[in-house]
């Protein structure tokens, strides 16, 4: 909840921290939800990569597929899945503006939703697991040689 404290003392110019716990709380309250919301997401995500498979990544498709990455690249964390947030955040590198797009090799794209799938289905959250933090390095190395 470090971050929402960080949010809440720049919104308002200073901290309150009853409204801080407030938030905690009602976030709290919400958290047997996240895998179902999470798992929401994520058949999005894979919608949206259905429609990439058979449109390609250069038009609608992938403009839909970029905007549910970069909606799990920010839930991810707060449902509890920082690694999720991670892989999400590599994918949304890899296909970015529609010059990014047009070179991503689609093979790749489907590699970092299949990982997004897999650590959740297998529990993985963060890069303390080294499963999770050996998927997470290799997409991400892999975005940074297309860029290089």
């Amino acid at each position: 909840m470090h971050q929402l404290r960080k949010k809440s003392y720049a919104a308002t110019g200073g901290f309150d921290a009853e409204a801080v716990a407030r938030a905690e709380a009602a976030l709290k309250s919400l958290s047997s939800q996240f895998g179902r919301w999470l798992r929401d997401e994520i058949d999005k995500l894979d919608d949206a990569r259905t429609g990439v498979i058979a449109e390609g990544l250069s038009g609608v498709a992938g403009e839909v597929l970029y905007t549910r990455a970069h909606d799990l690249k920010g839930l991810g964390a707060t449902y509890e899945f920082p690694i999720v947030t991670r892989i999400a955040a590599s994918l949304c590198r890899l296909i970015e503006t529609q010059a990014d797009r047009a070179a991503a090799p689609v093979a790749l794209v489907v590699s970092h939703i299949n990982a997004i799938k897999v650590v959740v289905n297998d529990g993985i959250k963060d890069e303390s697991h080294p499963v999770g933090l050996a998927i997470a390095l290799s997409l991400e190395h892999q975005v940074e040689s297309l860029r290089a």
